[in-house]
């Protein structure tokens, strides 16, 4: 579970969150709704540890440890995965090499913390160049991701839908428990978001949590929601179940 209590953040004096509580649980998929600057994004960047933020706190927990004594790879070491909003390009960096830097270190890491033993088999050996192609061809069938993408560049001249595919290419490789997704909809054309959301949808399960961020609810046609919070003015001012973004959707948010 991630669990935040009275959280407070902001950026050069300026407030993004005021204090906010939730939880996040395994198993269960939640959503952030409201209109653009309410706050949505700036709790995914801080929970990923956003080096401008500043922040006050009574607790931000995940899974029983505290989530602010860890840096952003312990972060991601405890199975936080975020989902860009913008999507960054990095030249010189194949995508191969990429995906098999953190599909070895995701099974060489520190075990996550929890209160199951759960233990990294400590005989894994990091999987050459060679070999890794040869494990992730499975994944590339199963998305349909060309086997060339694999000597380009991570992400540059990707279009949006290759490069959401990525995305969840990772999310396959490393197994997180909290997936944020930021406003991963967007930019999207109709046929690329049906294959996403479609993608998404195989991919949640009860071993993981889906946090959808959107000001949308099209997705949401496709993802089973437990939780909706509400996030207006930097705080929660609701939450329900999804009944609650079936209310927004039919009457707008200002009649909230």
């Amino acid at each position: 579970m991630i669990k935040i209590e009275n959280l407070e953040v902001w950026v050069a004096d300026k407030k993004i969150l005021k204090w906010v509580s939730l939880n996040f649980e395994i198993w269960k998929n939640y959503c952030l709704l409201w209109k653009n600057g309410s706050g949505k994004s700036s709790l995914s960047s801080f929970l990923m540890w956003h080096p401008k933020y500043e922040y006050i706190s009574w607790k931000v927990d995940i899974e029983w440890k505290n989530l602010l004594d860890l840096n952003p790879e312990e972060r991601s070491q405890a199975w936080l995965f975020l989902s860009f909003q913008n999507v960054p390009e990095i030249k010189w960096i194949k995508l191969s090499e990429y995906l098999r830097t953190i599909y070895n270190i995701s099974k060489t890491q520190s075990p996550p913390p929890s209160k199951e033993d759960e233990q990294k088999d400590v005989n894994f050996k990091w999987l050459s160049p060679f070999m890794f192609k040869r494990f992730i061809k499975k994944y590339l069938t199963e998305l349909d991701i060309d086997e060339k993408f694999l000597d380009r560049e991570l992400n540059v001249w990707f279009s949006w839908g290759e490069k959401r595919k990525i995305e969840i290419l990772q999310m396959k490789l490393i197994g997180p428990k909290y997936i944020i997704l930021d406003e991963i909809d967007s930019w999207l054309d109709l046929d690329a978001f049906r294959i996403i959301a479609e993608m998404l949808k195989q991919l949640s399960n009860d071993n993981n949590s889906l946090i959808i961020i959107t000001h949308y609810f099209k997705i949401l046609e496709y993802i089973d929601i437990d939780t909706v919070y509400v996030m207006k003015d930097w705080n929660i001012v609701k939450h329900w179940n999804n009944s609650l973004a079936k209310e927004i959707s039919e009457k707008g948010f200002n009649n909230l």
